[in-house]
């Protein structure tokens, strides 16, 4: 599908985008834009988050290419404009996070690698840091540096604060009995970014809040409800999977974290934590933040370009 314009969220300039074909031939969707200033600093990948889509990423798309860099961004399988894997579109499904993993081969080999200039560098939210984690690992990885941002490296149980473990047994149980493509419990249709904006947990900025809801009023092809009990059970195996003691120290790119320090979502611990076991790499704590740092307020989110500007050596006239 086309990317979404709105008066309060214009596609940024020059956007070239389309669909590619997934690890299974599964359309996917991709946009990417060339940098708006010199000098050339290379490409920034982003990735989003679970249930997240290109739109919601105008502005630091913009903020980006006001640095000197080109940016790729595409939609992961089963949600904003790529393909949905139930027949109810609305469901956040995966089987396993590896299913991700060979997108995101195919996405940079397809891509990024034929049409963006080097180097390139990933910068990825929640979901998207765990995707990025799993890959940062790899001895022949395509980026230079990886910035995560409030990764999901531990998921904070449910409002009723029940042990991690208890819900793992029951979500792994609940998909041996079959019921992987259901909703989690209490879960159904409805977005996130629909629900009131007071009292929310993904940003304490009303204004940027609202115009993502406005997005998907506007276009509600983009929504995604709820996970299902199967995309929690991959979720949960992959965050044990990067979170085991002796993955840290496998690390080979250098790795920026930021955690928020009102995150209701994932684990600011355990990404504090994890940010200690590095050999390569740095954790920074986010105070005031909520769980979407780079929809935070205009303060927040100058904190964070102000790291990450000095993390990738931009000047402070460049930025």
């Amino acid at each position: 599908m086309s990317l979404v314009s709105l008066a309060k969220n214009p596609v940024p300039s020059g956007a070239i985008s389309g669909d590619f074909a997934g690890y299974d031939g599964a359309p996917l969707r991709f946009a990417r834009w060339s940098a708006t200033r010199g000098p050339s600093r290379g490409t920034v990948c982003v990735f989003t988050g679970r249930g997240e889509y290109i739109e919601k990423y105008f502005e630091v798309i913009a903020d980006l290419r006001r640095r000197g860099f080109a940016v790729a961004i595409h939609d992961w399988r089963g949600q904003g404009g790529s393909t949905r894997l139930l027949p109810n579109p609305r469901k956040g499904h995966i089987r396993d996070f590896r299913e991700f993993d060979r997108d995101l081969a195919v996405f940079m080999q397809n891509v990024v690698l034929p049409e963006c200039p080097p180097p390139y560098y990933a910068l990825a939210h929640s979901m998207g840091g765990n995707i990025l984690a799993r890959h940062s690992i790899a001895s022949d990885s395509w980026f230079d540096r990886i910035v995560l941002c409030a990764p999901m490296l531990e998921i904070i149980a449910d409002k009723e604060r029940l042990p991690g473990s208890l819900v793992r047994a029951y979500i792994e149980g609940a998909c041996l009995l079959g019921f992987s493509k259901r909703y989690v419990p209490t879960g159904g249709d409805q977005p996130a970014e629909t629900l009131p904006s007071e009292g929310n947990t993904l940003t304490s900025d009303r204004e940027r809040y609202l115009r993502n809801r406005q997005i998907v009023e506007a276009a509600p092809q983009l929504a995604l409800g709820y996970p299902t009990i199967g995309w929690t059970r991959a979720a949960y195996r992959s965050c044990a999977y990067v979170m085991d003691p002796a993955f840290a120290r496998r690390v080979q790119v250098p790795l920026l974290l930021f955690s928020a320090a009102n995150d209701r979502i994932v684990s600011s611990r355990a990404i504090e934590d994890f940010g200690s076991r590095l050999k390569i790499g740095a954790h920074v704590p986010m105070p005031q933040a909520q769980h979407e740092i780079l929809q935070e307020t205009d303060t927040i989110r100058q904190h964070f370009w102000s790291v990450f500007d000095a993390y990738l050596g931009i000047t402070a006239d460049a930025a």
